[in-house]
């Protein structure tokens, strides 16, 4: 038996992150109807996990100013996970308001990212991080963490795997269910990507390691396979790729949802999601941003009809 054989009935969660990651990067603006809409088609697509918005300061990301309209109009199914981005103890109570029961904060691997990105140390982003992950328990909404940078710094460069481990554990310790390890900049390959996760699998339990990729460089999908052949089992993933990579202008940006489970598919790997449904997901927001959208199952899909 290969290695891909093994894969074959394995039950892997898709977390799909286009209604909040993209919007975070998209000029064109994007209706609170029309967020909704696609929303509800992605859970009808059997998302199990839906990052919905982020309830940050409308000045700094006014595309997602309607986090709480979203939240209060999309139609909540009991099989999927709706979750947000919350930057402090304030998005907190913003998102415990309209019943979140899950939210995710966001720390770096890279000192320099974490001071342009959220203009504090790592040591200060944990300190505040701490104080979500308190109140959280206290409201019972669990916490997920991304850890950025984590394969490459666009300000440092190659970022140490045992900074990675370091920062992965702290996380935890806050009592996070889950780290998303996170190719920001979309420089991750295979065999990097192998070494990671073999430093982390010696310390962090598999089920607590996801991975978020971005195909910046054409090796997402890639990258994917080595994760997992190493065990992880949670996978982000954008519909449709959407979403950005703003520190690698013009590059493409999320691992697309849709060449995700057309790969896992064919591999036998089990996620129920329906590749139809999510089609008409992507078809419809789509239509709404005015521009082509980078995953090539769409742009196959749509070629195919096209032509009949």
């Amino acid at each position: 038996m290969t290695g891909l054989d093994r894969l074959r009935n394995a039950v892997v969660t898709v977390v799909e992150v286009g209604p909040r990651d993209w919007l975070q990067n998209e000029a064109a603006h994007v209706a609170t109807t029309d967020k909704v809409t696609f929303i509800n088609l992605l859970s009808a697509a059997g998302l199990p996990v839906i990052e919905v918005s982020a309830f940050v300061s409308p000045t700094w990301v006014p595309n997602l100013a309607d986090a709480q309209e979203v939240f209060a109009r999309i139609e909540r199914r009991s099989d999927t996970r709706y979750t947000a981005l919350v930057p402090n103890r304030a998005g907190l109570e913003r998102a415990i308001a309209v019943g979140v029961t899950e939210v995710a904060i966001f720390a770096a691997a890279s000192e320099t990212f974490s001071r342009r990105n959220i203009n504090r140390s790592i040591d200060e982003s944990l300190i505040e991080y701490r104080e979500v992950c308190r109140c959280a328990a206290d409201a019972s909404v669990r916490v997920r963490a991304y850890l950025s940078t984590a394969f490459g710094c666009p300000y440092e460069g190659a970022v140490p795997v045992a900074a990675v481990l370091t920062r992965t554990r702290q996380l935890l310790d806050l009592g996070v269910f889950e780290v998303s390890v996170s190719d920001t900049i979309g420089i991750a390959h295979p065999g990097q990507v192998s070494d990671v996760l073999g430093t982390l699998q010696g310390h962090v339990d598999d089920g607590q390691i996801a991975l978020h990729f971005h195909d910046t460089r054409g090796t997402a999908l890639a990258n994917v396979l080595a994760g997992l052949l190493a065990g992880v089992r949670t996978f982000d993933a954008s519909a449709g790729g959407l979403g950005g990579c703003p520190f690698a202008p013009g590059a493409a940006g999320n691992l697309a949802t849709n060449d995700l489970i057309y790969m896992l598919d064919g591999l036998g790997v089990v996620t129920n999601v329906s590749p139809d449904r999510l089609d008409e997901a992507t078809t419809f927001i789509g239509s709404r941003v005015g521009h082509e959208l980078p995953s090539r199952y769409a742009q196959a899909r749509r070629a195919r009809r096209a032509a009949h």
